[in-house]
């Protein structure tokens, strides 16, 4: 990940720090990132963070935890996500994937991929990542963090489509933030019958 990029994604600074510097926090910001708003999806592994005092997420840590105490950590007001049992669940599987694929380092997911196809395939396999979700977070590592095997913005799909709002990919501040909701509620129309 590009270190001089600050992700906006939580909208909050210190939530929005830990992004940027943590490849974990951004695939657990962007594994919570269904049925809840996107800037309480991507504060949720700055909330984690802090409820397990830590200043970072592990992922040996949050694989090791005892899952019901993981749970309550999650669902502790205010709660990390809509649905915080089962997504302290999907955390946790993500992480002990990462521990057993990756030595517990996410970064890696995406290191040394030859290709969009690859890396693709290989955000696919992770837990709680389907097609989508995927295609979403690769047009993010390409568009804004730096990662850009050959073939990335094929492999992502629209979303990696240089100057369009269709996703957290193209988040940058409050502006952006704004198109990519009104892209979303223009969609949603769009498949109403």
């Amino acid at each position: 990940m590009d270190k001089d990029v600050t992700l906006r994604l939580a909208q909050q600074e210190e939530a929005d720090a830990l992004l940027s510097r943590s490849p974990l926090a951004a695939l657990v910001g962007m594994l919570l990132d269904q049925q809840v708003p996107m800037e309480w999806a991507f504060s949720g592994p700055y909330t984690i963070a802090r409820r397990m005092g830590a200043d970072d997420l592990d992922a040996h840590d949050i694989a090791a935890y005892d899952p019901e105490a993981f749970a309550a950590l999650l669902s502790a007001k205010p709660a990390v996500h809509r649905y915080p049992g089962s997504m302290a669940g999907r955390v946790q599987k993500l992480c002990q994937y990462l521990v057993e694929h990756y030595d517990g380092d996410a970064a890696g997911v995406w290191r040394g991929a030859a290709s969009g196809k690859e890396l693709l395939a290989r955000l696919t396999d992770l837990p709680g990542f389907g097609k989508q979700k995927a295609q979403i977070f690769l047009a993010l590592l390409g568009k804004q963090l730096g990662v850009r095997p050959t073939g990335w913005r094929e492999a992502a799909g629209a979303y990696g489509e240089p100057k369009t709002y269709r996703s957290v990919a193209d988040i940058t501040g409050p502006e952006s933030l704004r198109r990519v909701r009104a892209y979303k509620q223009e969609q949603k129309r769009a498949a109403r019958p």
